[in-house]
C-alpha cells in the first residue's frame, strides 16, 4: 500500500507535545519530501516517476524534481510556495511550473485538471497546507487532529495507529446499512476521529485548524448539453488517460517475464474500449545498458587506449583515411511493436471477447482456466487473516483470488475498465431529473427498454402494464417529493425493517431506485440496534439542507464514489509488487468529461455500449460492427454460488462468533440461515442477495485482520500508551 502523510501544526497549547517531541515520530520506511514542523512523507513502494516536487521562492524561477530528493536545506520564508503530486499525472514540468504560479493566487481546480490519477498537496508559505481529492474518490485524502494541530494521509488506517483511534460500529452500521448514501455515511470511516474529504473537496489547513471546501461543482441541469460536443470531449479525455499511461510505462519487464503492458478484456465493452486504445499507442523504448552507461572522462593511459579502443570496435570500424571517420552501424530493420498482455478470466466457452476485441496483433490474449482456486470465497478455505489488511472494508476482499489470477497474468502496468458504469450509465433515478426538466416524453425509450425485458421474464401484462405504470408513478413521486420527508420516510423504513430483497423484475428494482435513499443488499441481516442507529443517521440528516443539484444526479454521483471506493479496495488487495493498476474512467478529466453527456443520451437502451462505440470511431477505429457490445453476458451468479457452496465449512467456522455478532451489528441467526441458503444450489437467489453477503464476509475478515494486526505498525518514535489506572 502507497501513501503519503504529513501534519500541519499550531500554536503550541497547555498539555500538547512540542514541536521538538514530534520530531522522533516518523513514519516506517519513508520518504521525508518535506521537513520542518510541517513535514511530509511518502510512504510505500512509490516509483521515481511517480513523486514530482515543485519549489519557487521569491526573485527564482520555479524547480521541479522528479523522484526521491535530498529535502530542501533552504528554510521556507511565508513566501514559499511548494506543490507535490503523487502518483501518475502527465502534466509536463512546465506544466507543473505554470499551475504552482497560478495556484499562488487561490486558484487550485487547475491543478486537477491533468491527464491521469494523482494527489495534490500544496504548501503556501509555513502556516497553510492544501491537499485535493479527486472527483471519483479513488484518491482520497483524510484527516484527524493531533498533537495541536492536524495530521493528514491518504490512507485512514495509518492515521488511526498515530491517534490510537478506536473502531467506530456506527459507520461499520451504515456502510453495510446504506453503502451509497452520504446522508447515513457523513464524512466518518471505519475509525473514530479519523475523517474524510468528500471527493472534489479541498482540505486547506491553515494554523493546524482544518477547512473543507468544495473546488469543483458540477455543471447545473438547466445548463444546455448537446451529444455530438460532448462526445467529442469523452474522447478527448479518454484518449489523453490512455495515452499519458502507455507512454509512461514501466522502462523494463518486470519478473517473471511479465509484459510491461497488460490490460483487462473481461467480457464488458469498457476493458474492451481500453485495451483497443491502449494498442493503438507505441511503447515507450526499453533503455539500454549501452545507452544508459555514463563516458568516463580521465587522463590518457594504456588501460584508457585501450578501453577507448574497445569503446571504438563496438561502435563501428574505421573506414578511409580521414582522421575520426568511422562506419556507422547498419540501420536494424524495425522490430515488431511490443505486445500488450490482454488477460481474460475463461468463464465461457469460446470467449465472447473475441467479438469486443477484434483480431489485433499487438494484443497477446489470455485466457486463464477458472480453478476453484480462483472462484469467490477462496480464501475461507485456507486461513481467513492471512490475506492483506485493506485500509477499509469492502466486497472485494471475498473475490481478491480472481483478481489476483488476472493480474499474475497482466501487466507490470495493467489498465482496467473500473468505473465506466457508473461514469457512462444513467442511474434510474435520473427518470425523475427529466420530469423535473420538463421533458416527460424522453421517459419513453427507457421504460420501454424496461418492459421489454420484464415482459420476457414475467409475461406479457406484467410487462406491457404493470412495468411502465410502477416505474412512471416511482419517477413522479420522486421528482415531487421534498428531501426531509425522503429521508424521514427511509429512516421509518429501515426501523420497521421493509427493506428490499432484490427480487422481482429489472421494472421492479429501478422502481426501488427511484429514491433519495436506498437500503443496500446487506440492510436485511443487520440487528435492529444497527438500523435504528443508521436511522438515527437519516432523520439528523434530513434536519440540513437539501442538495442543490438533482436527486438522479445526487444518486449518480454517489454511486461513483462508491464503485471508487471499491476499487481502492482491490488495489490495495489484490495489486502484486511493483505492479501498478490503471482506471482512466476515474480520471478527472473523464469524469468531467462525461458530465457533459445529456441525461436522455445516457438513459437510452444499451447508452454505454453506444458511448463506446463512438469513442473508439472518433480514435480511428472503424471496423468495428454496429451492433458491437450488445452481445450476451456470462452469468456472474454462477461462480459465486460456487465458491459459496465450496467454502461452506470456511463460512460456518467464520460466523462461529463473529465479531460483528460481538459489535451488534448483525441478526446472527438470520445470517446463519442466508449462509445455509445460498450453499444449497437448488435455492434460487437474487444477484443482490448475494452482494449483500459479500458485504457481510468482507467485513467480518477486515476486522479479524485488523484484530490481529499490531498496534503502532505503521510509525516509530511513538510515546507509550500509557496503562489504564488500577482499580481497587
Amino acid at each position: 500500500m502507497r501513501w503519503l502523510t504529513g501534519w500541519s501544526t499550531g500554536t503550541p497549547r497547555a498539555g500538547t507535545p512540542a514541536h521538538e517531541a514530534l520530531a522522533t515520530v516518523t513514519p516506517i520506511a519513508a520518504r521525508p519530501l518535506w521537513t520542518g514542523p510541517n513535514p511530509l512523507w511518502a510512504v510505500g513502494d512509490w516509483r521515481p516517476e511517480e513523486i514530482r516536487l515543485v519549489t519557487l521562492r521569491p526573485g527564482a524561477p520555479a524547480a521541479v524534481s522528479t523522484g526521491p530528493t535530498v529535502p530542501d536545506p533552504v528554510e521556507d520564508t511565508p513566501a514559499t510556495t511548494r506543490l507535490a503530486v503523487l502518483g501518475h499525472c502527465g502534466a509536463t514540468d512546465a506544466e507543473l511550473a505554470a499551475g504552482l504560479a497560478a495556484a499562488r493566487g487561490g486558484a487550485v481546480r487547475h491543478l486537477t485538471a491533468w491527464p491521469g490519477s494523482y494527489t495534490v498537496v500544496l504548501r503556501t508559505g509555513t502556516r497553510s497546507t492544501l491537499l485535493l481529492t479527486d472527483l471519483a474518490g479513488a484518491q482520497p485524502v483524510f484527516h484527524t487532529p493531533w498533537a495541536g494541530g492536524t495530521a493528514y494521509a491518504t490512507a485512514a488506517l495509518p492515521l488511526a495507529d498515530l491517534v490510537g483511534a478506536a473502531l467506530d460500529t456506527g459507520h461499520l452500521a451504515a456502510r453495510l446499512a446504506c453503502p451509497e448514501s452520504p446522508e447515513a455515511l457523513g464524512t466518518g470511516t471505519p475509525y473514530l476521529g479519523v475523517q474524510r474529504v468528500p471527493p472534489g473537496h479541498v482540505l486547506a489547513i491553515r494554523g493546524g485548524r482544518p477547512y473543507v471546501d468544495a473546488y469543483d461543482e458540477p455543471p447545473g441541469a438547466e445548463q444546455p448539453r448537446d451529444e455530438a460536443p460532448a462526445i467529442r470531449e469523452l474522447t478527448r479525455a479518454l484518449l489523453e488517460s490512455v495515452r499519458s499511461r502507455v507512454r509512461t510505462t514501466a522502462a523494463a519487464p518486470g519478473p517473471a517475464g511479465r509484459a510491461r503492458l497488460g490490460v483487462d478484456l473481461s467480457y464488458g465493452t469498457a476493458s474492451a474500449t481500453v485495451a483497443l486504445l491502449a494498442a493503438a499507442v507505441p511503447l515507450p523504448p526499453v533503455p539500454t545498458a549501452a545507452a544508459s552507461a555514463p563516458l568516463a572522462v580521465g587522463p590518457r593511459s594504456d588501460a584508457g587506449t585501450r578501453s577507448a579502443a574497445g569503446t571504438r570496435s563496438a561502435a563501428g570500424a574505421r573506414r578511409g583515411a580521414v582522421k575520426g571517420s568511422w562506419v556507422r552501424e547498419s540501420a536494424h530493420e524495425p522490430s515488431a511493436p511490443e505486445q500488450l498482455a490482454a488477460v481474460t478470466l475463461g468463464e465461457t466457452e469460446p470467449p465472447t471477447t473475441l467479438a469486443l476485441a477484434p483480431d489485433i496483433p499487438r494484443l497477446r490474449h489470455t485466457v486463464l482456466d477458472p480453478g476453484p482456486d480462483t472462484l469467490p470465497y477462496a480464501v475461507l478455505r485456507t486461513d481467513p487473516q492471512s490475506g492483506p489488511l485493506t485500509d477499509e472494508p469492502g466486497p472485494e476482499l471475498v473475490a481478491a483470488a480472481r483478481a489476483e489470477a488476472r493480474f499474475d497474468a497482466g501487466g507490470t502496468d495493467h489498465l482496467t475498465g473500473y468505473g465506466a458504469r457508473q461514469v457512462l450509465d444513467g442511474h434510474p433515478a435520473r427518470l425523475a431529473d427529466l420530469l423535473r426538466a420538463g421533458r416527460p416524453r424522453e421517459l419513453l425509450p427507457p421504460v420501454a427498454a424496461l418492459a421489454g425485458a420484464d415482459r420476457a421474464v414475467a409475461g406479457v401484462l406484467a410487462g406491457a402494464l404493470r412495468t411502465p405504470l410502477t416505474v412512471v408513478r416511482a419517477a413522479h413521486r420522486l421528482s415531487r417529493v421534498r428531501y426531509a420527508e425522503a429521508l424521514d420516510e427511509a429512516a421509518a423504513k429501515l426501523t420497521a425493517r421493509h427493506v428490499p430483497d432484490g427480487a422481482g423484475t429489472a421494472g421492479d428494482r429501478s422502481a426501488v431506485d427511484l429514491a433519495w435513499c436506498v437500503p443496500g443488499p446487506a440492510a436485511r441481516w443487520l440487528s435492529d440496534e444497527a438500523l435504528s442507529a443508521v436511522a438515527l443517521r437519516l432523520r439528523l440528516a434530513a434536519r440540513k439542507p437539501a442538495p442543490e443539484e438533482h436527486p438522479g444526479a445526487h444518486r449518480a454521483r454517489h454511486a461513483l464514489h462508491r464503485q471508487a471506493r471499491s476499487y481502492r479496495t482491490l488495489v490495495h488487495a489484490a495489486e502484486r509488487p511493483g505492479q501498478r493498476l490503471h482506471a482512466p474512467f476515474l480520471d478527472n478529466q473523464v469524469v468531467r468529461a462525461a458530465r457533459l453527456l445529456p441525461d436522455d443520451i445516457r438513459l437510452q437502451p444499451g447508452a454505454r455500449h453506444a458511448l463506446l462505440h463512438a469513442v473508439l470511431t472518433g480514435a480511428g477505429r472503424t471496423d468495428l460492427p454496429p451492433d458491437w457490445g450488445r452481445g450476451p453476458r456470462p452469468d456472474r451468479t454462477a461462480p459465486t454460488r460456487a465458491g459459496l457452496r465450496l467454502a461452506a465449512d470456511g463460512l460456518a467456522e467464520l460466523f462461529d462468533a463473529p465479531l460483528l455478532a460481538e459489535a451488534g451489528l448483525i441478526d446472527l441467526p438470520a445470517v446463519r440461515a442466508g449462509l445455509a441458503h445460498c450453499a444449497d444450489p437448488a435455492t434460487p437467489l437474487s444477484p443482490a442477495a448475494l452482494a449483500g453477503l459479500a458485504d457481510l464476509v468482507s467485513t467480518e475478515l477486515w476486522l479479524r485482520r485488523l484484530r490481529a494486526r499490531r498496534h503502532g505498525a505503521c510509525w516509530t518514535g511513538l510515546p507509550r500508551p500509557r496503562p489504564p489506572a488500577l482499580t481497587p
